[in-house]
């Protein structure tokens, strides 16, 4: 069970961090993550399951597009030219994180948990995982406009889902 996150994670995404961690921790394999719209999180998810959180090596909380850029070596042109919040971002966000860490998994998430710009689309969430020695994974949900907390927890099963994915 998470201890401070608690009682405000429901019960499955605890359960699932935990057997993530598990997972993880079985297969010697160490996690990394790449966060924007959910500001750490995971990172916070990830560290707070007693006696099983040595398996997250670092995190990065990236929101802003020069931390992207500078934090994890994300060209500035892919940025601009694709947007913030979009496949090709939340890829380098992924392999640019297993490249600035030491970990084996990595998992990136850019998106907007709340109301963005006029043409932004609240709940728009891209996801990617990346793993040594294997192909990049994306994902990109919709989750609506159900307010900044319940994306980012709706983010958590996504993202722990895919991690799960990964270490198998």
């Amino acid at each position: 069970m998470t201890e401070t996150l608690q009682p405000a994670l429901p019960d499955d995404v605890d359960r699932a961090a935990r057997a993530v961690l598990e997972a993880a921790c079985a297969a010697k394999l160490s996690l990394v993550t790449a966060e924007s719209c959910t500001g750490g999180m995971l990172a916070s998810l990830l560290t707070d399951v007693e006696g099983v959180s040595s398996a997250f090596e670092r995190g990065f909380v990236v929101y802003s597009k020069d931390a992207k850029c500078e934090l994890l070596h994300i060209a500035r042109d892919t940025v601009e030219r694709c947007g913030a919040v979009s496949r090709a971002v939340a890829v380098a966000m992924a392999e640019g994180a297993l490249a600035a860490s030491h970990a084996d998994i990595a998992l990136a998430i850019t998106g907007f948990a709340g109301p963005g710009g006029p043409d932004d689309e609240p709940g728009l969430v891209h996801f990617a995982c990346a793993r040594r020695d294997h192909p990049t994974a994306h994902r990109e949900e919709h989750f609506g406009d159900i307010g900044r907390g319940p994306t980012r927890i709706a983010c958590m099963r996504v993202a722990l889902d895919m991690i799960g994915e990964a270490i198998d």
